[in-house]
């Protein structure tokens, strides 16, 4: 009996571009039909279990919903995933990692203030530009302060969101895989940047179909 491997997916693990044009033709439901394949066949061959926590599978479900998928291709999604959630009060997690990640947060605040300051100060100051050369009000605000709001979001959200974790599912995936011992499996940088502070296994959602493939290769 092969020594049994685990595994905690993202949502990402199976929505990322990359994967569509590798495995799926560029089309979602494709690429997740054959990572499913992929899956039970590691499941069932090599005793490789792939997990998902129930918040992180409600987010998959829902977003494959967007794309119309089969059901077909859903019902493996519910037969081979696991469904579990964390146990988040027994988890040890090194105190260490929360100083690190209270601090990364307050830099990042700090931040997307100063971004904040700036958008409203070059907003300020290119309106009082426009309204000297007689600009009308609305022109104003068509040209000047609906692409500050747009930039600024833009801005703003790289500052807060971008190599950090973000949401309930992206913590859920960690705690699981803490609890597991198991490896992470994402495209999402957030969570690569944690699970490796965390000390955990980290593949690429585009690497993780290739390791399955290789693996199931020599089982054949």
């Amino acid at each position: 009996m092969l020594a049994k491997q685990r595994f905690v997916l993202d949502t990402t693990a199976f929505t990322d571009n990359q994967l569509r044009d590798d495995f799926g033709e560029g089309e979602l439901n494709k690429t997740v039909d054959v990572l499913m394949d992929l899956i039970a066949s590691s499941r069932i061959k090599l005793n490789i279990s792939c997990h998902m926590p129930p918040i992180t599978y409600k987010e998959f479900v829902d977003y494959m919903a967007r794309y119309e998928c089969p059901e077909s291709i859903m019902v493996k999604a519910e037969t081979w995933i696991v469904k579990k959630s964390p146990n988040r009060y027994d988890t040890k997690i090194p105190s260490q990692i929360f100083y690190e990640y209270v601090r990364d947060m307050r830099e990042r605040m700090n931040k997307g203030m100063r971004i904040s300051e700036s958008a409203v100060w070059e907003a300020s100051v290119e309106s009082m530009v426009m309204m000297s050369r007689g600009k009308k009000k609305t022109n104003i605000e068509v040209e000047v302060i609906g692409k500050s709001i747009t930039d600024f979001r833009k801005r703003y959200r790289g500052a807060l969101r971008k190599g950090t974790l973000d949401s309930a599912p992206d913590l859920d995936v960690l705690l699981l895989a803490k609890e597991l011992g198991a490896g992470v499996v994402a495209a999402d940088e957030g969570i690569k940047v944690w699970a490796e502070r965390l000390g955990l296994r980290f593949l690429s959602a585009k690497s993780f179909p290739k390791m399955l493939k290789e693996y199931l290769k020599y089982y054949d």
